[in-house]
């Protein structure tokens, strides 16, 4: 008997395992602002858009949020000029007011009323563009390690990092410079390649839900990146991004708002986070202390049920 009892709920677990769609064949294509634009949703309820960091990241990276399926419908798309999404023509085609209209012209497009959204690292910029311009359309707004301006982005520290920390290595990107190679030099990206990923982005480099093995395509779009920050960007931003400041506005916001930071994040510093209590005081903030500019994969269970939380507000 205990083995027929066994072999049920085997057979139970089986039938009733949640099964999740597959971000290169299991998607939509919507027209937005003239472009293809993917898209895979993941569980049912009120939309949240996942909005993906880089500027260039596809959204391959984050289906870790797929925790979330019980709570809400994830909405992850590629933003155009990346993953499966079209590519602009021109690199002139790739803004950060192309990328907030494109949420908006997605929003209407999948025929949402209203969204909630999270924007991580670079997508919190476009996030935050997008509660200032479209507040009526938003429900909750998540920062996930996020940058409020270009002071802020032009502040990271990962430079001084690699001079302390990877002495051999700044010393070759100095002389590089010495002769004239900017940040957009296939020299400097070979160098900067030298550099750990972890190193840079975490604070434990075993952290959970890994998916940089993942085959994507396009899954990172370098040169859209460098048309937003600029030639030298990583030295002296110039492109889109170096104009950008939401200070000022924030306190505007109604909405429910949770910002998250990690207590060693190289890329948005608790210096400059910490921040948004004044310019956002209203805010939820929120500090993972074990974590650098990944939390939901170095504390995945800690992030999800925050948002878990607040997403019922």
């Amino acid at each position: 008997m205990k083995s027929i009892m066994l072999a049920l709920l085997l057979v139970t677990n089986v039938c009733y395992a949640q099964t999740f769609p597959n971000s290169l064949t299991d998607g939509k294509y919507y027209v937005v602002n003239g472009a293809k634009i993917w898209t895979v949703t993941v569980g049912k309820g009120e939309p949240l858009f996942i909005i993906p960091g880089g500027p260039g990241n596809s959204h391959i990276s984050y289906r870790a949020f797929d925790s979330l399926y019980q709570n809400c419908m994830l909405v992850y798309f590629d933003p155009f000029g990346t993953g499966k999404s079209d590519t602009a023509k021109s690199i002139q085609e790739y803004s950060l007011e192309r990328s907030i209209e494109d949420v908006e012209a997605l929003r209407i497009a999948m025929g949402f009323s209203n969204i909630s959204i999270i924007g991580h690292s670079f997508g919190s910029v476009v996030a935050q563009g997008y509660a200032l311009k479209y507040p009526n359309h938003l429900s909750h707004l998540i920062l996930s390690l996020p940058i409020h301006s270009a002071e802020m982005w032009s502040q990271f520290n990962v430079n001084k990092q690699i001079e302390v920390f990877f002495p051999e290595v700044w010393d070759s990107i100095m002389l590089i410079r010495k002769q004239g190679r900017l940040s957009n030099d296939p020299l400097y990206q070979s160098l900067i390649g030298k550099i750990p990923l972890a190193f840079t982005y975490r604070y434990n480099p075993e952290g959970r839900n890994n998916s940089s093995n993942i085959p994507y395509p396009n899954r990172n779009n370098n040169k859209l990146a460098l048309q937003m920050a600029g030639p030298d960007g990583d030295f002296n931003l110039t492109g889109d991004l170096s104009s950008f400041d939401f200070r000022k506005d924030l306190k505007k916001l109604t909405i429910p708002i949770l910002v998250m930071a990690g207590r060693y994040d190289k890329i948005a510093p608790p210096k400059w986070t910490i921040q948004y209590k004044e310019f956002c005081p209203k805010c939820e903030f929120v500090f993972f202390e074990k974590s650098g500019h990944t939390i939901f994969r170095e504390e995945p269970d800690k992030t999800f049920d925050i948002i878990r939380v607040f997403l019922k507000k």
